[in-house]
């Protein structure tokens, strides 16, 4: 039982981990700590938390686990907040997409309240943001990644990895640039490219006949580009390496289709998609099998 739980940005995520963790009976009170009054008012309506606060103190002296959902770029900031504040025995945890930069800005601030710090990363969640998108069953049957340190305090990890497992994720361990490459193929970049098509077509003399005849695929295919653009400028930035990498690779295949498009080569325009359709196909039937 977690006595009080901080949220630090009660949006999408740390809004729909606190109504999870409230929907399972595992907190007592939920105090937001945020910049926008309006979201947390409204919060505190829709029952996701119980109160908010603006001073970073009274909400987590007393905390004995603090989540932090804010924008990367404001992590640092926050840390250093919360430094100081904390009593020996909170936890704090994070939901940061990029955790090779979170664990430097932890490093930087948190001094010997590191051992209690769990960088993790549900991969969970959508194009909405905001308290209002929050639900209490965003993260059953998704992922979340943890990335402990050396000094991690694994009895605090272990709380951590209770806490994802008791809202019904499954939990991995891994290390944070691992999982930083991983995420910028399968995540940062497909965000990438989503933008770039809508920036490109919206960017075209004829884009209003282009957006008037679009299809479902170019739906499907762009729904990610009404995402935060904050939150993905500062992923971007933040995993800027892997992601810069991920993007290389994609150019050299894609200039490849161009190539055999220019030069009417279908032969490998059809090995391209034909791998593409075996790829894909194989995944769809591990999702599958591990939903079973």
């Amino acid at each position: 039982m977690i006595n009080r739980l901080a949220v630090i940005g009660v949006g999408l995520i740390g809004g729909s981990l606190a109504r999870a963790m409230r929907k399972r009976g595992m907190v007592q009170e939920i105090v937001g700590v945020g910049r926008d009054e309006r979201n947390l008012q409204r919060a505190v309506e829709l029952g996701v938390i119980d109160s908010y606060t603006f001073d970073f103190s009274a909400a987590v002296g007393a905390a004995d686990l603090v989540v932090v959902a804010t924008t990367l770029g404001a992590t640092r900031d926050v840390f250093r907040r919360l430094a100081g504040h904390l009593s020996a025995s909170a936890i704090v945890t994070d939901v940061g997409s990029v955790k090779a930069s979170v664990i430097d800005d932890a490093r930087a601030t948190l001094g010997p309240q590191l051992t209690r710090f769990v960088p993790g990363h549900p991969i969970a969640g959508g194009e909405k943001s905001g308290v209002e998108a929050a639900v209490a069953n965003l993260f059953e049957r998704h992922r979340v990644i943890l990335t402990p340190v050396n000094e991690t305090d694994p009895a605090a990890l272990a709380t951590i990895r209770g806490i994802w497992t008791r809202v019904g994720a499954t939990v991995s361990d891994m290390e944070a640039s691992h999982h930083d490459a991983v995420l910028a193929a399968t995540s940062h970049l497909p965000h990438v490219l989503a933008y770039a098509l809508v920036d490109c077509l919206a960017g075209m003399s004829d884009s209003g006949a282009i957006f008037d005849f679009a299809a479902g695929g170019f739906r499907d295919f762009t729904r990610i580009a009404s995402s935060n653009p904050d939150m993905w400028r500062d992923i971007a930035l933040a995993n800027r390496e892997a992601l810069s990498r991920a993007c290389s690779a994609f150019i050299a295949t894609f200039s490849a289709l161009q190539r055999a498009i220019d030069h009417r080569d279908g032969d490998a325009l059809h090995a391209h998609f034909a791998r593409a359709k075996q790829a894909r196909d194989a995944y769809l039937q591990g999702l599958q099998k591990n939903e079973r």
